[in-house]
C-alpha cells in the first residue's frame, strides 16, 4: 500500500488486519480521510488476502491504464514484450529490473499471466504501479514497434547469436523474454531483427527468464550511459 501511496494511485478502499493497529495508525493520515478504512479480525482478513504471508494490509486500487502508443512513444525506447511467461514472480521482477534500468515500458502478450496477479505485484515491489505497460497481441505489437523503427531483439542460446555486448542497444529497442520452459516460438523468432545471447558457463544450460531479462536491460543501461560510440 505504502508503494500504491508513493505512486500517486487512486485508492478506493483500505482494509488492515486487527493486529495491525500499528501500521494503520501510522498509513492513515497518508490518505483521505473520504476512503473507507477497515480494521478486521485476523481470521477474516486472512481469508480474504490470498498471500500466504500477508501484511497486515490491503487496499482497493485504481491502476493507471495506458494505450499502446504512450507505451512504445517515449524515446530512446526501451521496451519488453512478456511473450507466454506464466510465473508471476518472474513477470513481477521484470518490471522492477524495467523500471530500475530505465525500461520505457512493456507489452504483455497472450499466454502470459497476469500482471494483476497478487505475486507479480508483490515481486513488482511498485514498478507495477509506475512503469507504463499494456497488454497486446504479439503480431499486432510487431508490426506497430517495426512501424516506428523499434528493433525487436530475441534471445536464443542457439550458435550465431550476437553476444549482448556486440549489440547496439542505444538505438531503440524491444526485447522479448518468451516462457520459461519453451522459450520463443520459431515463428516469434523468425520476426525478430536480431537474435541475441547472454553469454555464461556451459554447465549452465540456460538462465531464468526474469534473470535474463534483467541482464539484457543492464547491458542497455550500461551501453546507454558509456560514451555513445561512432556507430551507435
Amino acid at each position: 500500500m505504502e508503494e500504491a501511496i508513493r505512486s500517486g494511485l487512486k485508492i478506493s478502499a483500505v482494509f488492515f488486519c486487527e493486529s495491525a493497529r500499528e501500521r494503520a495508525n501510522r498509513l492513515l493520515p497518508q490518505v483521505s480521510t473520504q476512503i473507507p478504512a477497515l480494521i478486521l479480525p485476523d481470521d477474516v482478513f486472512s481469508s480474504a488476502v490470498p498471500s500466504e504471508t500477508p501484511q497486515g494490509v490491503a487496499a482497493m486500487v485504481r491502476f493507471k491504464t495506458h494505450s499502446i502508443a504512450a507505451v512504445i512513444d517515449p524515446q530512446p525506447a526501451l521496451l519488453v514484450i512478456a511473450a507466454g511467461l506464466q510465473d508471476p514472480g518472474n513477470l513481477g521482477t521484470i518490471f522492477r529490473s524495467a523500471e530500475a534500468f530505465g525500461a520505457t515500458g512493456i507489452l504483455v502478450t497472450e499466454r502470459t499471466v497476469s500482471p494483476f496477479n497478487w505475486k507479480a505485484v508483490r515481486a513488482s515491489a511498485g514498478s507495477l504501479f509506475r512503469l507504463p505497460w499494456v497488454t497486446a497481441i504479439m503480431p499486432a505489437a510487431l508490426t506497430e514497434l517495426k512501424a516506428r523503427g523499434i528493433r525487436v531483439l530475441a534471445t536464443s542460446s542457439h550458435h550465431g547469436s550476437t553476444p549482448i555486448s556486440a549489440a547496439g542497444l542505444r538505438r531503440p529497442v524491444a526485447f522479448i523474454v518468451g516462457n520459461e520452459g519453451v522459450g520463443l516460438p520459431k515463428d516469434v523468432l523468425a520476426q525478430a531483427d536480431e537474435v541475441i545471447a547472454i553469454p555464461h558457463s556451459k554447465q549452465v544450460e540456460s538462465l531464468n527468464a526474469a534473470i535474463s531479462a534483467s541482464v539484457l536491460l543492464y547491458e542497455a543501461f550500461r551501453q546507454r550511459r558509456a560514451q555513445p560510440a561512432a556507430d551507435a
